[in-house]
């Protein structure tokens, strides 16, 4: 037996675990800090460990497990459509592609740190294999996880849910390459850092 986790890394971002038959959601967790007069959200290290650590199973049982981390990068613009305007390109400001890089090496340590197996999968090479016949925007992978895991749908109902989708089609993915066959999980369970 093996445990998948699919890790869709960044503040909004979640993690998704198949083990046996029961998935499991876990919206990033998150910690507000003051900086100077502000409070900002980051990414709770300490909580993300504990959330790892809980996979792992005893050394002497034969319970394998894979961490599947998207391989992402700062992007130099993304999409944002307000209300009633058209959709326009925004730079990804400096210190936001600081955080997100320090977040994404934040969870490649805490892998490595407790001994977890990891891979790191480009965006391009997981989404080409699991959503072939689709668009690749960030609400196909929210519809493409219902299809292949129907039980879960009120887990990926809203829009903002596209992280889980990720995590889950990552973390099905792993299980592909190792060649498990796609079985339903029937047991959803529940997410232990709910928004």
């Amino acid at each position: 037996m093996a445990i998948y986790i699919g890790i869709d890394p960044g503040l909004k971002g979640a993690i998704a675990v198949i083990n046996d038959r029961v998935i499991t959601f876990h919206d990033m967790p998150v910690v507000q800090v003051k900086v100077g007069t502000n409070l900002k959200n980051q990414m709770d290290a300490h909580a993300c460990a504990l959330l790892l650590r809980r996979y792992l199973p005893p050394p002497t049982s034969s319970t394998d497990v894979l961490v599947t981390i998207e391989k992402v990068a700062p992007m130099p613009s993304f999409k944002v459509q307000r209300k009633g305007e058209e959709p326009s390109e925004q730079p990804m400001g400096v210190t936001s592609a600081f955080t997100f890089g320090r977040d994404f090496g934040i969870l490649i340590g805490l892998c490595a740190g407790i001994g977890v197996p990891f891979q790191l999968i480009h965006p391009v090479t997981w989404k080409k294999r699991m959503m072939a016949d689709m668009g690749k925007d960030k609400d196909a992978s929210r519809v493409k996880a219902m299809q292949l895991y129907p039980q879960m749908a009120s887990q990926l109902s809203r829009k903002k849910d596209h992280a889980r989708g990720d995590a889950l089609l990552l973390a099905t993915y792993a299980r592909q390459m190792a060649g498990v066959p796609q079985e339903v999980p029937v047991e959803p369970y529940g997410n232990l850092f709910a928004r």
